[in-house]
């Protein structure tokens, strides 16, 4: 995303400027969380910092790249200047809305890990994480992101996963500085909190999507279904489905779609072009809008079988299939921030335990982040345009195969 920002930068008259009027535009919209003018300079310096080419972008090399002869300044800024990293978090917001709003997007929840060693910074514990692929010693973060149906996308909220035994010893958090009125909270009430924020900012979205984690909760379905928003969320092959012929395992339900009950679609374009795969529409008992959504490969696994994999659907009106493939698709998206954020603004690239300073760091990172995905989006090639599927495909059909 940097090399489509400087091919953007080149190919305007004077590039430079061109890209520093835009800079300013969006610092603009977050100066005000910055209490004075020596924390605003700071707190620009550091996002232009995290933009930068450097190789690694803690408080050592930002404060090299801004020209200070310490860390010192930097490290304050994360940890004591007076600033409010909840208000850049809805600058933020509203500044990846005001350039790619759309009543369609969708809102991915996800975590990822912060690989660490030690035991002093908030909320390290031994987790699994995808980061790594197994159980290390890491933070963990949830995230939303904002994710639009041409392709466009960006994080734009974040918590700070505190684990059960954390939370459980105040003393340890207090010396880590979380305070008193943080309680422990599942990753799924995380991202309802996230949620429930963007509603209430007015963030235009009209599904949310998210892993196993958060599919397979069902306090925050409810929630969901509740505030009346649309949902496709992954959930186990063991999940328990009600059907009109009684409870069955979500593979189980899979295994009665007809032949012809399948569709091959595209939920996204990845590196390699369409991700085909087919996929099917089951039709539960367990009330109006739900559906169980099933993706099967196209080619065995390792296991010399067809993968599926499954997702739980609900939505107040009655959708296509092809709009519940593409929020689906949608999810990839915020993986696909974590892996942009993280390899070109810096995201874990810090070196603080505090809590208040991780949120501080992972905010600005998302902020520069957010700017390359803005910067960049004119310059995005456009989209495909989706095949036409044959045979039914309203959300509202019968119940296939049951």
């Amino acid at each position: 995303m940097l090399a489509v920002v400087d091919d953007a930068r080149v190919a305007a008259g004077d590039g430079h400027a061109a890209w520093s009027e835009s800079f300013n535009e969006m610092f603009m919209q977050v100066a005000a969380s910055f209490s004075n003018a020596r924390v605003r300079r700071h707190g620009r310096a550091y996002l232009l910092g995290l933009l930068s080419q450097s190789e690694r972008k803690n408080s050592w090399q930002l404060a090299e790249f801004a020209g200070d002869a310490s860390p010192d300044g930097m490290q304050r800024l994360l940890n004591f200047s007076p600033w409010d990293e909840d208000a850049a978090r809805d600058a933020l917001a509203r500044y990846v809305v005001k350039a790619a709003g759309d009543p369609a997007a969708v809102l991915a929840v996800d975590e990822t890990g912060f690989l660490k060693k030690g035991r002093m910074s908030a909320g390290v514990a031994r987790m699994y994480t995808g980061t790594a692929g197994r159980v290390e010693n890491c933070q963990v973060g949830v995230f939303a992101a904002y994710v639009t149906p041409d392709g466009g996308r960006a994080l734009v909220d974040r918590e700070l996963y505190l684990p059960e035994k954390w939370a459980d010893d105040r003393d340890r958090c207090r010396a880590a500085g979380i305070g008193d009125d943080v309680a422990f909270a599942t990753k799924p009430e995380l991202a309802w909190a996230m949620i429930s924020r963007a509603r209430d900012a007015g963030i235009p979205f009209a599904w949310v999507a998210g892993d196993e984690v958060y599919g397979g909760n069902p306090k925050l379905r409810a929630r969901l279904e509740k505030d009346g928003i649309a949902y496709v969320m992954a959930t186990a092959c063991s999940d328990a489905i009600s059907m009109a012929s009684g409870g069955v395992r979500a593979g189980e339900a899979a295994a009665l779609v007809p032949r012809d009950g399948w569709q091959r679609l595209s939920c996204a374009d990845g590196s390699k072009g369409p991700r085909l795969y087919d996929w099917a529409l089951i039709g539960t008992a367990e009330g109006p809008g739900h559906h169980l959504l099933v993706r099967r490969s196209l080619q065995p696994g390792e296991k010399g079988q067809l993968e599926l994999a499954f997702f739980r659907c609900w939505s107040p009106r009655p959708v296509t299939l092809p709009e519940l493939v593409a929020v689906a698709g949608a999810r990839w998206g915020v993986e696909d921030c974590f892996a942009e954020a993280k390899g070109e603004a810096g995201l874990d690239h810090y070196q603080v335990r505090k809590y208040r300073a991780w949120y501080r760091h992972v905010t600005l990172a998302m902020l520069a982040h957010a700017f390359l995905a803005v910067t960049a989006r004119p310059a995005a090639p456009p989209l495909p345009e989706p095949a036409q599927p044959g045979g039914t495909s309203q959300a509202s059909t019968p119940e296939k195969g049951a």
